[in-house]
């Protein structure tokens, strides 16, 4: 693998990303993990672009692209897919809720020859940190739901935080 790209969508987010960003560099860049961060505006009503395009100038791995079609986190992610240039992926929130030092563990493990790699809030090591309880109940029940009806492992599918190689993304298109 050759460059690891960090996708974000990016709705409203003139606050956050500013850390979020800065902070998945650093780490990627100590790491030593070649990487391009590309955060999706998607249809954003604050600064968010104009943050991003200050941001662009202290960030040399920084690809802001606005989505221009119908906006939505999945829609924002395919936007982020399209226009990222890395034979690996991570999706990551612009919230900063996702560990820039988890991902450079998911780098690792598809270094190894992993297709993917997925974190999970629910098992032993990780953490739900102020979320709301009814949020947390439906999650809970919709995960169950598509663990048992397609007769998968996973206990957090709701989760986006994954990584991919792309010969796996590119495998699943088209996209709906």
């Amino acid at each position: 693998l050759h460059l690891f790209s960090v996708i974000i969508p990016a709705r409203d987010e003139e606050e956050s990303l500013p850390s979020t960003v800065s902070d998945i560099h650093r780490v990627f860049a100590a790491a030593g993990v070649p990487h391009e961060i590309v955060v999706v505006d998607d249809g954003s009503r604050d600064r968010t672009w104009a943050v991003l395009q200050e941001l662009g100038k202290t960030i040399p791995t920084l690809a802001p692209v606005q989505n221009t079609g119908p906006n939505g986190f999945g829609r924002a992610v395919v936007c982020g897919l399209d226009h990222s240039r890395g034979d690996a992926v991570v999706i990551m929130m612009a919230d900063a809720s996702d560990s820039p030092a988890d991902a450079v563990r998911y780098w690792e493990l598809l270094k190894q020859g992993n297709d993917c790699a997925f974190g999970s809030r629910f098992v032993e090591g990780g953490q739900v940190i102020d979320y709301p309880r009814m949020k947390l109940f439906v999650n809970r029940i919709a995960n169950a739901l598509v663990r048992f009806g397609f007769n998968i492992p996973l206990n957090d599918t709701t989760n986006a935080f994954k990584a991919y190689r792309r010969t796996v993304i590119d495998g699943c298109r088209p996209f709906l």
